[in-house]
């Protein structure tokens, strides 16, 4: 059962839904009543989702890279929800490659995903809330884009971009929209469970304060808490979720 009252009925759209943290926040604004549409760029994910959470208003297939794609997808949502109050642009790829081996190509989906979609997605949504004079935006960024990774050039550049996407969007349509960005840390999600063996992901639990990584719902619970009127103060922030990852280098203490 949902705990934020202001949240029933809001009109939420959340890019990257058919997974992961996508998922799992879906799964939690539905549980706070709130009217639901997800968007993803995978049929097959958006029809299994629709099938787990049958309360969602609607699924809408779209590449968030892709400019005519999402201005299609915010008309179906019109349709579907006559507006927005809530966007959480979520949508985001990686891949795990040393920087010389990083070509153009990659480098350009990475940042075509991570980063353009978040202006796309921003863009059409505020011009919806505009009308309204009201609104907010949650955007997916990472600790990856506060401090360097190895292996993640692309990944991390686009992150970055997007905590002061979030910052920029928050002075500029303050002071009746709300923007701020999120930063998990390690989460188990299906791209890390691809991306990392089981040997890796017990080498990193070790380095992280709470030694191990996040549940998607926690990540969900975060964003329920920033979309609130809970949060009602909070804007142009980027806030972790982490475990402590970023307080600083981690090395367990004797009792």
């Amino acid at each position: 059962m949902g705990i934020y009252k202001d949240l029933e009925g809001k009109r939420v759209v959340i890019t990257g839904g058919a997974s992961g943290i996508g998922f799992a926040t879906a799964e939690r604004f539905v549980d706070e009543k709130s009217k639901v549409v997800i968007i993803d760029w995978d049929r097959e994910a958006l029809d299994k989702a629709a099938t787990e959470i049958p309360q969602l208003k609607g699924g809408v297939h779209a590449d968030v890279s892709n400019p005519k794609d999402v201005e299609l997808a915010f008309k179906q949502i019109d349709e579907l929800l006559g507006g927005i109050d809530i966007l959480i642009s979520n949508a985001g790829i990686s891949f795990r490659n040393p920087f010389l081996k990083i070509d153009y190509e990659q480098w350009s989906k990475v940042l075509r995903v991570n980063l353009d979609g978040m202006f796309l997605c921003s863009k059409e949504a505020i011009v919806r809330m505009k009308k309204q004079r009201s609104g907010v935006v949650l955007l997916t960024a990472s600790t990856n884009g506060m401090e360097g990774h190895s292996y993640y050039a692309d990944y991390n550049s686009s992150k970055a971009g997007v905590m002061l996407l979030a910052k920029t969007l928050a002075l500029e349509f303050a002071p009746w929209l709300r923007v701020n960005a999120i930063c998990p840390g390690y989460v188990l999600t299906p791209m890390q469970k691809t991306e990392y063996t089981p040997e890796m992901l017990e080498e990193v639990n070790a380095k992280i304060p709470l030694q191990r990584h996040a549940e998607p719902a926690e990540v969900a619970g975060l964003f329920a808490f920033l979309a609130s009127n809970e949060a009602s103060y909070i804007t142009g922030q980027a806030i972790a979720i982490d475990g402590g990852e970023t307080a600083g280098p981690y090395t367990p203490m004797d009792e």
